[in-house]
């Protein structure tokens, strides 16, 4: 068993949380406090499900993996 933990994912849901705070330009400026200075794609997201999910990962079990940019490492 094992779980995938998303970091800010470029979504739709995403797009429409930084217009509903009254300030999208300063929740865009955020991104800049994941390591990787930028939201992520959901096809990178879709890659690391598909590669869990695969014969690869076969030996995988007991973790939460975070897919997140780096932003947990630094919490």
């Amino acid at each position: 068993m094992f779980g995938l933990l998303p970091g800010t994912i470029a979504t739709d849901r995403i797009t429409e949380i930084a217009a509903a705070s009254g300030d999208p330009a300063a929740a865009r400026a955020r991104t800049k406090e994941i390591p990787l200075r930028r939201v992520g794609e959901p096809a990178e997201f879709g890659r690391v499900a598909a590669f869990t999910l695969s014969p690869a990962a076969s030996y995988l079990t007991g973790v939460m993996l975070p897919v997140d940019g780096g932003i947990s490492r630094g919490l």
